[in-house]
Parts: C-alpha cells; sequence; structure tokens
C-alpha cells in the first residue's frame, strides 16, 4: 500500500507543475494575457488547497477507500476533459476537476503512515516524501518530452494512469469507519472565496471582486470565531512565534514559486526557447534538489534550523542575484545552472520552516497546525501566480539592472532584484525571532 501512495504521489506532483512551461504558449494559441492564463496553475493550487484540508476532515466521516475512489476517479474524469478541450474554457474546467480529485493525495499521505504505519510513521512518510521528489525530478523531464513531439494537451494523459492504481487501494485499505466530527463547509467556502476574488482583482483588476474577497474575508473571520467545528482553529493565531513561522513560510514559498512560474516565462519571451527546452532546462534543478533532501534533514538534525534555513537564505539570494544580473542576456544553459541554486535552497528554506513550526506547538495541536501550514502554502503558491503574471502583463519601462538593453527584459530583472532583497528580509526576521534559540535541532 505505501509504495501504491508512492506512486500515487508522484504522478500528483508531476500534474501540478507540468504545465508551467506550456503556459506561454497558451496565452498565444487562445490569445489571452499571461494573468489569464496563469488561471491553469492558480485554479488548481486553490481547490488542492482548501480540497486537502476538507478530505483530510472527511477521512473522519467517509471510508477511506471510499475518499480515494472518489477522488481518482474525479482526477481522470477532469483530465478527460482537459484532454479533449477545444476552448480555454474547457482547459480550465478539467485542472479544476482534476485539482478536486488531487487534492485527495495530499490528505492520504498524511493519512496513511499515521493509521497504518503506527510503528514506522517515520519510514512511511519518508517514502511518501520520497514520491514528492521523483515527481518533482521528472516531471520537467517528462513534459518537456511529451511536448516536444505532441499537443501540449496530452499533458493531461499521463494522471490517466492512476487508475491503475484503484484495485490496490481497494484491496489493502481496509474498510474501518472514521470516528466522525464535522465539517465546517461553511468556513472552508469563505475561504475559497476570498482567494478566487482576490485571483479575479489579479486578474481583471475589477473592484466588485475586490469588495467580494474583502466581504468573504471578513465573514470567514467573523465564522472561524462562531463555529463549533470551525474550518481553521482560530486558537492557533494566539500563538505568536506559530503565527509568525506561518507568516514566513508563506512569503518563502511565494518568493521562491517565481522559479517555477516566471523562468518558463523568461525563457519563451527572453530566449526564445521551445517548451520543449523549457522543460529540459528546468530538470537539474530538481534533480539536485531531489537527491540533496536526506541530507538537508540530516543537517537539521545535527546542526539546527537556524542553519539549514541560513543556507538556504544564501542559496536563494545567490539565485536571484546571478538571475538578475546575467540570464537575461546570457545563455540559458546558466539559467538552468542559477535553479540550481535556487531550487536546492527553496527545498531547505521548506524543511528548515517546517520543523521550526512543528516546535512552536504543544503535541495536541501539532496536526492541525501543520495542516494549516500545507494548505497556505499552496493558497500562497495561487496568489504568487496571479500577482507575477499580472506582473509581467504590466510590463516595466525602466529596468534596475544598467546592463539588460532588451526592453522586454525589464520586468524580470526588476523581479529578481525586489526578490533578492526579500530573501535578505525573510533570513532577518527569522534570524532575529528563531536563529538564537538553543534546542532548535530536529
Amino acid at each position: 500500500m505505501i509504495y501504491t501512495l508512492a506512486f500515487t504521489m508522484i504522478l500528483s506532483s508531476m500534474s501540478a507543475t507540468m504545465f508551467n512551461i506550456v503556459l506561454p504558449k497558451m496565452a498565444a494559441e487562445f490569445q489571452l494575457t499571461y494573468a489569464q492564463v496563469s488561471w491553469v496553475s492558480a485554479i488548481y493550487s486553490l481547490i488542492y488547497a482548501i480540497g486537502s484540508a476538507i478530505y483530510s476532515k472527511l477521512a473522519d466521516l467517509i471510508k477511506l477507500k471510499s475518499l480515494v475512489t472518489f477522488g481518482i476517479l474525479f482526477f481522470c474524469i477532469g483530465s478527460l476533459i482537459g484532454l479533449v478541450s477545444g476552448a480555454f474554457w474547457m482547459v480550465l474546467l478539467g485542472r479544476i476537476l482534476q485539482a478536486c480529485g488531487a487534492a485527495v493525495i495530499p490528505a492520504m499521505a498524511m493519512i496513511v503512515p499515521i493509521r497504518f504505519f503506527a510503528e514506522r510513521r517515520g519510514w512511511a512518510l519518508g517514502i511518501t516524501a520520497t514520491g514528492l521528489a521523483i515527481g518533482g525530478t521528472i516531471g520537467p523531464v517528462v513534459s518537456a518530452t511529451l511536448v516536444s513531439f505532441a499537443h501540449w494537451r496530452w499533458l493531461f494523459c499521463l494522471p490517466l494512469l492512476l487508475v491503475v492504481t484503484l484495485p490496490f487501494y481497494r484491496k489493502y485499505l481496509n474498510d474501518e469507519q472514521g470516528k466522525g466530527g464535522k465539517l465546517d463547509w461553511i468556513g472552508g467556502g469563505l475561504l475559497a472565496c476570498t482567494v478566487a476574488g482576490l485571483l479575479l482583482t489579479l486578474t481583471f483588476e475589477n473592484g466588485l471582486s475586490a469588495a467580494m474577497s474583502a466581504a468573504a474575508l471578513l465573514l470567514f473571520v467573523v465564522r472561524i470565531h462562531k463555529a463549533t467545528s470551525p474550518f481553521v482553529n482560530p486558537s492557533l493565531f494566539r500563538n505568536v512565534d506559530y503565527s509568525l513561522g506561518l507568516a514566513i513560510a508563506v512569503m518563502g514559498v511565494s518568493v521562491g514559486y517565481c522559479l517555477l512560474l516566471l523562468t518558463p516565462q523568461l525563457l519563451a519571451d527572453v530566449h526564445d526557447l521551445s517548451p520543449g527546452l523549457i522543460g529540459f532546462i528546468m530538470v537539474p534543478g530538481a534533480a539536485v534538489s531531489a537527491l540533496l533532501g536526506r541530507k538537508a534533514g540530516k543537517l537539521a538534525d545535527a546542526k539546527g534550523n537556524s542553519t539549514l534555513l541560513a543556507i538556504a537564505s544564501v542559496l536563494l539570494f545567490v539565485c536571484f542575484s546571478l538571475m538578475y544580473l546575467f540570464s537575461l542576456g546570457g545563455s540559458p544553459v546558466l539559467v538552468a545552472v542559477f535553479l540550481i541554486f535556487g531550487n536546492v535552497g527553496l527545498m531547505f528554506f521548506q524543511i528548515a520552516l517546517s520543523n521550526t513550526i512543528s516546535r512552536t506547538l504543544p503535541n495536541e495541536q501539532t496536526g492541525i497546525g501543520m495542516g494549516l501550514l500545507s494548505m497556505l502554502n499552496f493558497l500562497s503558491g495561487a496568489i504568487a501566480t496571479g500577482i507575477y503574471s499580472k506582473i509581467v502583463d504590466h510590463g516595466a519601462s525602466f529596468s534596475l539592472n544598467p546592463f539588460v538593453e532588451e526592453k522586454n527584459s525589464y520586468v524580470y530583472g526588476n523581479i529578481y532584484f525586489v526578490l533578492t532583497l526579500a530573501v535578505l528580509g525573510i533570513w532577518i526576521v527569522y534570524r532575529v525571532r528563531f536563529g538564537s534559540r538553543t534546542g532548535e535541532r530536529g
């Protein structure tokens, strides 16, 4: 069962980001702005985030076997719709249905090790994490290879392989009913409306959607304080260290998401590369980060989370600085090299922050607290997608890099310059609050 779950994690991880390298081509094909086609990634991240929290809570109400069956079948239905799509709305519908089904997978990755591997939980979590890393590594390779000889719509075909896992889940997952509980559908819906309204505002610059987003946020805050079983437990935010850790994590993910989203657009817009070549440029960074994943955990155990986060900050600072100085007019090969620093730094950052945040919580709040962290990471990725794509659409009339002459390169150089400063700011805030503490290892 655990290896079936690992295989599922591979395909899920691949599906999350493999469309990033074809967004420029989709924009040209459908004659849309980059902010508009970025919804292909943003809507997936939004639903994935909210859905993973919903599935985690539904696991206490419904048999896990039934949830997994529903999720995988929904994932495949969305893939089939995307595969035959002839218009952009069909592509979006396919991604929405994919995300509605795929959201069961991160919930499974937490529930299965806890329920079925109590004595070897760490081993089981390591197997699922390995599946996630492998998916991130081979995703660009598979995507680049496929779009080099076929239309990008065939990317929807790969998740259909998940059908082969259903017989194994049906066989090995027992039929035990969950322990019961309540699900705050209203709270989850208000949170989704808040983020969706914000994304609509960024895309269309519409005042009405901004007002709706603000109203949904206000109602969400009221709801979580009034509901008996709120979608997000407000008592968590009374823990100052936990709240600050969440804020740092969200900022870090938002900064790091630039590597996944903007790099393909940079390579298409500035270097005029095809989607196939763009995918291969993304491969080395993903591969090296996957290889160093276990070493990062050992380093945190041996030297402490603050040391690991300092290394991560240096790597991200180097990546963004080099992208700002050299990638805009140099060889695409340089981009591949710079991405190694960035991808490894982002992975180190996430491991260090996850360990740090887990240590701010009492044992009885660890599960719900880390679940909220996971959800916010996906939501911040969705919001970052909207922000970056809108900035690219607006362009820039000046350059913060005096060596850049091409006007279409201005906006990328300016973004990398700002992100370089953002990494420095994040490290300073972390260092002031968490870095000087003892007992910080592990």
